[in-house]
């Protein structure tokens, strides 16, 4: 039986000091009575000689100093994991809120995973195909990759978050692939959006679900996206399946960190986030990957929204560099009403010549990839060359690489919410596009692939219906 104490002296927002303690470990599990015998539960955050710093999940709202009784448990935060998790819906504690029966666990895990040795890393290869032929075709996924998404308020991001989930898939293998969603600091309207979503497609049956409302404790924001990791290694390499682990909304959990931190009273970083949010965004984000000899994989696409649409801000910014390149969304397509509103022209993924070619997506994807981006700029550089001079100061060349950009947007980027494009169908458009400029001016293009897949002149075209 633990110890109980009565010793509390001071309550700081979510953070609760205990003096007159004994034996108290780093990141153990408390439990708090209340003068009514209501329980909450939290974790030590500091822990010296007869002092501990608690951090409460529910919060300390209405905690009496006098009348309450401390427990320290002797274990860690744990999440009860087997392999009837997939289907199950939970909150950020980590507690069923799906209605179904109490999960019999295999094993309980420690939340706080490890980040992959990278001695033990095994290179990423394998194309994921989300059917979003932005994604697919210009910024390929590849397994074990961490590919963030940065949105911005407004941006439909959730939409794309679920559609992703639903779609996703590993080309020519019959491997059990899942999905684990981890969904921060949400209103209960995108709560509910997702949950139905998921279930209204199936999609939930290969699926398990962290869902942690805006009005949810901070410190359990904190715990959510650690939980479904922990889910997501287990599923990956201990079930041997491939797993893509999607986090929205990451600015949310930053925030969090954030407000803990200034709870704790610690010197601020940059714009008041704590000089270690880098370190505690890596440990996360490098809990991607696969490892050599194992054979499940986890995937990430962790999804923020930019303050102010400001991708030097610190959470976009560390994220970048912690990652292997970023989805950028446009306010500018979203406002012409294209979605998936994906800029392609700042986009990128790191390791998009790693999935892609013959065996993989198909021989012709690298010429596609690279002709396309260079003529969607040349059209983009026309349109604002129009803007400025008048569409009459455009040479022949220039209206032909305008209306390349004009039919990319609308034909290729743009596609519907439920619409799932294999990476046959979104090459195939691309090459029905290119095909409105001259021979010539593809120099990003093989004769072979030319002669193969241009459609010839007079052909029926995908891209013109």
């Amino acid at each position: 039986m633990p110890l109980e104490y009565t010793t509390i002296t001071q309550i700081s927002g979510p953070l609760v000091v205990v003096e007159q303690v004994r034996e108290v470990h780093y990141d153990e599990l408390v439990e708090i009575e209340t003068h009514t015998g209501e329980v909450r539960r939290g974790r030590v955050l500091e822990a010296a000689t007869g002092r501990a710093l608690v951090q409460l999940f529910e919060g300390t709202t209405g905690l009496d100093v006098t009348a309450s009784k401390v427990r320290f448990l002797g274990k860690v935060l744990e999440i009860p994991v087997s392999p009837d998790i997939l289907g199950r819906v939970f909150d950020g504690a980590g507690k069923p809120i799906d209605g179904g029966p109490k999960l019999i666990p295999d094993k309980r895990l420690d939340i706080n995973g490890n980040p992959i040795n990278p001695y033990a890393r095994a290179y990423p290869s394998e194309f994921i195909q989300t059917g979003i032929s932005a994604i697919d075709c210009m910024n390929p996924l590849v397994r074990g990759q961490k590919l963030p998404i940065f949105s911005g308020s407004g941006l439909p991001h959730a939409q794309m978050a679920a559609q992703i989930a639903r779609q996703a898939t590993v080309l020519g293998s019959n491997e059990p692939f899942a999905v684990v969603f981890a969904a921060m600091g949400i209103t209960f309207e995108e709560a509910d959006y997702f949950i139905s979503d998921f279930r209204r497609t199936g999609a939930i049956d290969r699926s398990v679900l962290f869902i942690n409302l805006a009005n949810d404790p901070v410190i359990e924001r904190i715990a959510t996206p650690r939980m479904a990791l922990t889910v997501a290694e287990y599923l990956a390499f201990e079930q041997g399946m491939h797993v893509l682990v999607i986090m929205t909304d990451m600015t949310n959990y930053a925030e969090a960190l954030r407000e803990v931190s200034a709870a704790r009273k610690e010197v601020p970083g940059r714009r008041g986030y704590p000089g270690y949010m880098y370190t505690d965004l890596s440990q996360m984000y490098e809990r991607a990957g696969r490892i050599r000899g194992k054979q499940g994989s986890i995937t990430q696409i962790p999804i923020l929204t930019m303050p102010e649409d400001d991708k030097t801000h610190p959470i976009p910014d560390l994220t970048g560099y912690i990652t292997e390149g970023q989805i950028i969304l446009s306010r500018e397509l979203h406002k012409k009403g294209i979605y998936p509103p994906v800029n392609i022209s700042i986009s990128l993924s790191r390791l998009k010549d790693k999935g892609i070619g013959k065996g993989k997506t198909r021989e012709d994807h690298s010429d596609v990839l690279n002709q396309m981006s260079d003529a969607y700029d040349r059209g983009r550089e026309a349109r604002e060359l129009a803007v400025v001079l008048g569409e009459a100061a455009l040479t022949d060349t220039d209206r032909l690489f305008l209306k390349f950009a004009d039919e990319f947007e609308n034909r290729f980027v743009r596609q519907g919410m439920n619409e799932n494009r294999s990476i046959e169908t979104t090459l195939d458009i691309g090459w029905e596009l290119m095909a409105l400029l001259p021979r010539s001016e593809l120099k990003r293009v093989s004769d072979q692939n030319a002669e193969k897949y241009l459609p010839k002149p007079g052909a029926q075209s995908k891209a013109s219906g």
